[in-house]
């Protein structure tokens, strides 16, 4: 049993390319250090802050619209410069911009700078999904992006709390870390992953088809759209719902942080050897679909049961089993969509999907919970959940897959 079980980790993590095993060592240390995103509402209503919770929500929707800019502009200069020198820029600007905006306590200056670092940070993520692309085949490619995601959840397990342990000293050190580890990430990517390293294979010349892009793809542009809807709910995992647990149920932020590590500590042992069972057996919009129905149940789950901390536990176990199902998936799914000429025009608008939802979300969440409690805020995000699995469903039947 136990020579079984170490096999099917093996099995799972072989056949990655040693680029593949770099590039999630750096997202490994450089979300080692997330802890300002899940504190941020926490932080904002703090009494030393003194916000209100739509405030925080405003600040928050103002990071997804940054995040909107930075996804659009990064992929433009991923498909015009390479993703190697987006990376490398929007590490080191995003590491810079953490820690001004640590030291930043007027309400237009936050708001400002949280648009600010979300744009250079966004801008990193197009031109970190077509990096993987890049180190990574066709029959790994969704274990590839499976491994950076376990290296951004092992490290996001470690941010959180270790982010929980700082909080309650000073909410400032978070921003330091925060921008160190960014920093830290530039380094590391500059010495293992600089081009000069890279075993580059031989391509044919492709003639770039200006028809097929991401904005013309009708399927492509369905499945963005239902992406909005899932993130939007998904993203109140780090902003309304920490508050939720520090306001209405006044759980301490050393044990919030628990929960956040909780989420990246089962991303860790479970998504490898998932993803290595289900890959290739279904389509990618049946495992899409399945997660986000578990994650319109997580969150129905707050209403239904009475929340203590065990229960707060548990629902994050059945959110954190959607998450595993929804996202490797669905990364899987736009790159095959996409060819080497617009690779980053497609990651850009998969990032802005997350983007818009990261701005609408939080603050149309955050409205609902100031004007009509957080109860109303689970069951409209249940709704909205299960009625996006439907959609998910249904475009699958659509594409006959």
């Amino acid at each position: 049993m136990i020579s079984r079980t170490l096999s099917l980790y093996k099995n799972a993590y072989s056949g990655l390319s040693p680029s593949t095993w770099w590039l999630s060592f750096v997202m490994l240390v450089n979300r080692s250090g997330t802890m300002v995103l899940p504190f941020m509402t926490i932080y904002l209503t703090s009494p030393a802050m003194g916000y209100s919770i739509g405030q925080a929500g405003f600040v928050m929707a103002l990071f997804g619209l940054g995040a909107v800019t930075g996804g659009f502009l990064g992929g433009k200069l991923t498909d015009r410069i390479g993703f190697y020198p987006v990376q490398l820029i929007t590490l080191g600007g995003g590491g810079i911009m953490f820690m001004v905006l640590g030291q930043m306590r007027s309400f237009p200056l936050i708001c400002l700078f949280t648009f600010l670092l979300s744009l250079v940070n966004e801008a990193f993520r197009p031109a970190n999904s077509t990096a993987i692309v890049v180190y990574s085949k066709d029959d790994t490619r969704t274990r590839s992006y499976a491994l950076n995601r376990l290296a951004i959840n092992l490290g996001w397990a470690v941010g959180s709390a270790i982010g929980g342990l700082l909080a309650a000293i000073n909410y400032e050190l978070l921003f330091w870390v925060d921008g160190a580890t960014n920093l830290t990430a530039v380094l590391l990517l500059w010495y293992f992953l600089r081009p000069s390293k890279q075993v580059r294979p031989v391509k044919k010349e492709v003639v770039a088809d200006p028809s097929h892009s991401p904005y013309r793809d009708k399927i492509y542009l369905l499945f963005i759209l239902l992406t909005i809807l899932f993130a939007g709910c998904f993203f109140q995992l780090f902003t309304n719902l920490n508050a939720y647990y520090k306001i209405e149920l006044h759980f301490n932020e050393r044990f919030i942080g628990l929960i956040g590590a909780l989420n990246g500590i089962m991303i860790a042992i479970i998504e490898m050897v998932l993803i290595f069972k289900l890959e290739g057996r279904r389509s990618n919009l049946y495992y899409i679909s399945r997660g986000t129905f578990l994650v319109g149940l997580a969150y129905f789950m707050l209403n239904i049961f009475h929340i203590n901390h065990v229960m707060a536990l548990l629902m994050m176990v059945v959110m954190t089993m959607g998450e595993i199902l929804v996202l490797p998936f669905m990364n899987t799914f736009w790159t095959a969509r996409s060819a080497d000429h617009n690779r980053g025009q497609y990651a850009g608008l998969y990032t802005i999907a997350w983007s818009i939802a990261q701005t609408t979300g939080p603050f149309l969440g955050s409205q609902i919970a100031e004007h009509a409690g957080f109860n109303a805020l689970w069951w409209a995000l249940g709704g909205t959940s299960f009625a996006t699995a439907i959609g998910f469903l249904w475009l699958k039947k659509y594409m006959n897959v």
